[in-house]
């Protein structure tokens, strides 16, 4: 079985493609795989780059959560010169002659080829004389918040994330959208003010500048509840936009054997800087703000914590060890 497409958010419309495609290669004989093709980078890129969008995730995590949903093999496919410039049958007959696959698992809107001249009714013309079947996937609706039915596309999980409205694009996702990458060094102020935060440093697609409760999750299965920033700290006269992560682990600002001046000590375990670290974000909690006085923020973020706890706990998720969620002792 083969299906083809960008894949970008792997939303619950490419899950449902490769569910189905997973199905007919059951009903199949024994050892027909799922192999799912995804362009990387966006064809985009190559055809009008001024209107590329940015991506909801890289190749790497496009792949595994495919491979979860029962693809046997993730193919990248490089937009080359040659790739785009190809016919609707030039490239399905390309695809055959690689794979020979039993069928083509398409959504209703599946376009390819030169100019995305190829439809899926072109696929099932070519199939009948190629010698492989079309499914067609119909599309997958999702209710957000406010009730409103939408149906799941990775450009509406895009506009959903830039806008911040973290939970309706964890609808359209089918889980809560990720930021993934290591933490490095900031300006290590969150410690001096009790809160210390773990600076992320992330490729993936940010949301609206803002606070927002997450699950912060370490590579070695320990989580904990965070309440994550997303801007520029205007308090601070900041400039840069930042992912800083406030991990609720432990009392803040509390003093502990090893820690430096302000009280601050790295988690157990890990290094100072260099760590990996997701952050699932499950809801927003508030707009950027800029405050008068450093305790107006202190004031502020205790608030936050609390709010984020909450929100956290009421998924289901928190501290490793079962616990209610508690404030951190991370990062810089």
């Amino acid at each position: 079985m083969i299906t083809v497409g960008n894949f970008d958010g792997v939303h619950v419309g490419h899950a449902e493609l490769v569910r189905r495609a997973r199905a007919l290669a059951s009903s199949l004989r024994e050892g027909s795989r799922v192999v799912a093709m995804t362009f990387d980078p966006h064809p985009i890129t190559r055809l009008r780059p001024e209107h590329a969008p940015r991506m909801i995730m890289g190749f790497a995590r496009r792949a595994e959560l495919l491979r979860g949903l029962g693809a046997d093999e993730v193919v990248r496919v490089e937009p080359t010169a040659d790739v785009l410039n190809r016919t609707a049958e030039q490239f399905v007959r390309s695809v055959v002659e690689a794979y020979r696959p039993a069928a083509f698992v398409e959504g209703s809107d599946f376009r390819f080829g030169r100019g995305r001249e190829g439809t899926v009714a072109v696929l099932a013309e070519l199939g009948a004389r190629l010698g492989f079947a079309v499914e067609v996937v119909k599309p997958v609706g999702v209710a957000l918040e406010d009730q409103t039915l939408v149906t799941a596309s990775s450009s509406l999980a895009r506009w959903l994330v830039r806008h911040g409205r973290a939970r309706d694009a964890a609808a359209v996702l089918g889980r809560p959208h990720e930021l993934r990458g290591r933490v490095v060094q900031g300006d290590r102020r969150g410690r001096t003010i009790g809160f210390p935060t773990a600076n992320l440093s992330t490729e993936d697609l940010r949301p609206a500048d803002g606070v927002y409760a997450a699950v912060a999750r370490l590579e070695d299965g320990r989580s904990w509840a965070a309440a994550v920033n997303v801007g520029s700290r205007p308090t601070f006269a900041g400039m840069e936009n930042r992912v800083e992560a406030h991990l609720l682990i432990g009392e803040p600002g509390g003093w502990a054997p090893g820690a430096d001046a302000s009280g601050w000590r790295p988690i157990a375990g890990l290094a100072e800087y260099g760590w990996p670290l997701t952050l699932e974000l499950v809801g927003w909690v508030r707009d950027q703000v800029k405050f008068d006085s450093p305790r107006r923020l202190v004031e502020q973020i205790s608030r936050d914590r609390a709010r984020v706890a909450e929100m956290v706990m009421n998924l289901g998720a928190g501290s490793p060890d079962g616990g209610a969620a508690r404030p951190a002792e991370v990062g810089a």
